[in-house]
C-alpha cells in the first residue's frame, strides 16, 4: 500500500484537500495511508526550538539540522524516497509522480522560515522538489499537491484508468479541450465532430487539438 509520511510543524493542515472527494474516499477505504510527524516534538531546549538564526547573518530563521535529522530518523522509511518541498528543487513532473505512485510511498519534509540547514539535506539524501515557480510560506500546500498527484494514479482510486491515460503530460502532450451538454451555450457550440458518433474522427480531432495546444502553450515558454 502507498504510505505517505509528512514531517511538519503543522500536522493539523492534513489531510486537508486530501480528505475529500475520491482521494479522501481512497484514504478512508485504506487504499493509501497518511501519517504526520510533528517536528516540534524533536525540538531542543525547554521551548522545543526547531530553528535558529542563519549563519553569516541575514533575515529570518533556519530549521536546525539536528532537529530535522532526529525527526527523519524516527521514521521507518522502507525504501521510500525522502523529499524536501523546496522552491529551488526540481519541478514536479508527471514522470516523477508515476514513479512514486508505483512504489511504496513517500516521506515528505515541509520546510518553513528561510529553509532547512544544507547539511541535513545532504546527510539524509533528500530529494528537493518544487511545485511551481513561486515561494510559499511552507511546504504543506506543496505536499498536498504532490500527494494528490500520486494518489489519483493508484489502482482503484479513480475507477476509470482511461481517464489517467489520456490526460495532460501522460505522453508529453497537454490534454485536449473538453465539452459537455448543452450542445449550444451562449452562442458557442460543441464541435460537431464530437457528436458525430465517428470514434476514429473524434480520436483524430483530440490528438490534433492536443498537439496544437502543446505547441501554442508549451512552445511559448
Amino acid at each position: 500500500m502507498f504510505a505517505a509520511t509528512i514531517i511538519t510543524l503543522f500536522p493539523e493542515a492534513f489531510p486537508g484537500t486530501l480528505g475529500v472527494s475520491l482521494i479522501g474516499k481512497a484514504l478512508s477505504d485504506g487504499l493509501w495511508s497518511l501519517d504526520t510527524v510533528q517536528l516540534r516534538d524533536f525540538g531542543v531546549g525547554p521551548h522545543k526550538n526547531v530553528d535558529d538564526t542563519p549563519a553569516g547573518g541575514g533575515p529570518g530563521m533556519v530549521l536546525r539540522p539536528d532537529v530535522m535529522a532526529a525527526a527523519v530518523d524516527s521514521i521507518e522509511r522502507d525504501k521510500r524516497p525522502l523529499i524536501y518541498l523546496s522552491p529551488r528543487g526540481a519541478q514536479l513532473s508527471q514522470a516523477m509522480v508515476e514513479a512514486w505512485a508505483a512504489g511504496p510511498g513517500v516521506v515528505l519534509v515541509c520546510g518553513r522560515f528561510e529553509g532547512l540547514d544544507e547539511r541535513v539535506i545532504e546527510a539524509r539524501g533528500m530529494q528537493e522538489v518544487a511545485v511551481g515557480e513561486a515561494v510559499l510560506a511552507g511546504g504543506e500546500a506543496a505536499a498536498q499537491v504532490l500527494l494528490e498527484a500520486c494518489v489519483r494514479l493508484l489502482p482503484g482510486v479513480l475507477g476509470n484508468t482511461q481517464s489517467t491515460a489520456e490526460e495532460s503530460f501522460s505522453d508529453g502532450l497537454l490534454e485536449h479541450p473538453q465539452f459537455t451538454k448543452p450542445r449550444d451555450w451562449e452562442g458557442r457550440s460543441t464541435p460537431s465532430v464530437l457528436t458525430s458518433g465517428d470514434h476514429a474522427k473524434v480520436a483524430a480531432w483530440r490528438k490534433a487539438e492536443r498537439e496544437r495546444l502543446t505547441k501554442a502553450r508549451k512552445g511559448a515558454e
